[in-house]
């Protein structure tokens, strides 16, 4: 007799995991593979978190558990980030650090939501967002934010849902379309969602990832939402697994014992290099350059990759990716997407990752990487559309 096995676990895969490991098995066999797949800077940590692990290597106390809500110096220096940043007053005690901003939104969805909740988000968003709230036994619904609506979520239409979500998840800039929403429009979804008791929860892990656009943080109109972020986007930590939260007086108590029961504590060493990357001068300044970066390896993607390939292409204005309308050469993002690994040697993301309804006409680039690899994947797909379409 089989055993059971719950609905949650039939989750759909988080794409762009696919194609990495399809890339990997590609270089295994010595292929040289552009990655415009991951959304992971190809620069390490600034160097001040790299000498803080070393220093703290040999302390024993480095090896052992912290507070569940993450080391005191590591929750000051996020505080101290948003004065530096919003000029908000953030008290500490409202700082939870987190494994990854990931286990931040599941501990987000399992703290505010009961099984059948309905949470709103954009379409396209981020895939995991679905998948996660999937596995909570949440109802995801469709705010559609595509080039119809200038691929910016409009309050119309959230508004016009009906009935009413009990949760929206807006991220500012958007994964994948690179969007930023204005001052403006952030408040006014913001003040939208406290007034109809609609929890609002904002994605800011693009933060300090945008190119001469304004970015507003959701606290500057809203005390009750949750702002979740990370240290591997702009701070170039991903594989140290560190986010933080900034939660309402209300959610410090229950989010600590969720916090207790599922993970106990972030691990102590990435808290260490988190705290260096967070507050010394030498990484601030560090960082600064790799969005400069970031924004000639865009440049170059759009200026030199094909129109035809580009279509109606979402904005850029922050993080580091580019949605392309690829509607002109293929209508299988899939299909497309495979053809321009083995083919092109290009590893991209399908827009199907992003998009429940008009994914398959889209892919996502990914320009974390290095200046060279941008320039080479822009060579490979020109050939290649000339080649194929």
């Amino acid at each position: 007799m089989a055993l059971k096995r719950s609905d949650r676990s039939y989750l759909n895969s988080f794409m762009v995991m696919d194609v990495m490991a399809k890339a990997a098995e590609l270089e295994r066999m010595d292929r040289s593979i552009m990655h415009l797949e991951v959304g992971q800077p190809s620069t390490g940590a600034p160097k001040a978190a790299s000498e803080a692990i070393i220093a703290a290597l040999n302390d024993p106390a480095t090896h052992g558990y912290t507070l569940s809500t993450g080391m005191t110096p590591l929750r000051r220096g996020i505080a101290q980030h948003y004065k530096r940043w919003y000029d908000l007053d953030i008290d500490p005690e409202r700082v939870m650090v987190t494994v990854g901003s990931s286990m931040g939104f599941a501990m987000a969805f399992l703290t505010c939501f009961d099984v059948g909740d309905r949470v709103a988000m954009t379409n396209p968003g981020y895939s995991a967002y679905r998948n996660l709230m999937k596995s909570v036994g949440l109802e995801t619904v469709d705010l559609p934010a595509r080039a119809e609506q200038d691929w910016v979520p409009r309050l119309e239409d959230l508004e016009a849902l009906s009935p009413r979500p009990d949760g929206l998840i807006l991220a500012s800039p958007s994964n994948p379309t690179g969007v930023v929403l204005n001052k403006d429009e952030l408040a006014a979804i913001a003040k939208w969602c406290d007034d109809n008791g609609v929890r609002l929860i904002s994605d800011e892990i693009y933060h300090g990832i945008t190119f001469g656009v304004e970015q507003s943080c959701a606290l500057e109109t809203s005390p009750s939402a949750i702002v979740v972020n990370s240290f591997s986007k702009y701070f170039s930590m991903t594989g140290h697994r560190v986010g933080w939260m900034i939660i309402p007086e209300d959610l410090i108590d229950p989010l600590d014992r969720l916090t207790q029961n599922c993970v106990i504590s972030v691990p102590t060493i990435s808290q260490i290099a988190a705290t260096a990357a967070i507050t010394e001068e030498s990484a601030l300044s560090e960082l600064a350059g790799h969005v400069e970066r970031y924004r000639i390896n865009r440049d170059i993607l759009l200026n030199e990759l094909p129109e035809k390939f580009l279509g109606n292409v979402a904005p850029a204005e922050g993080a580091f990716y580019i949605y392309a309308d690829t509607s002109q050469i293929s209508n299988d993002s899939i299909a497309l997407a495979d053809r321009l690994l083995n083919e092109a040697n290009v590893a991209t993301t399908p827009g199907a990752d992003f998009d429940t309804e008009q994914g398959h006409l889209a892919i996502r680039l990914s320009f974390a990487g290095s200046t060279d690899e941008m320039k080479q994947a822009a060579k490979n797909i020109t050939a290649w559309v000339k080649n194929n379409t």
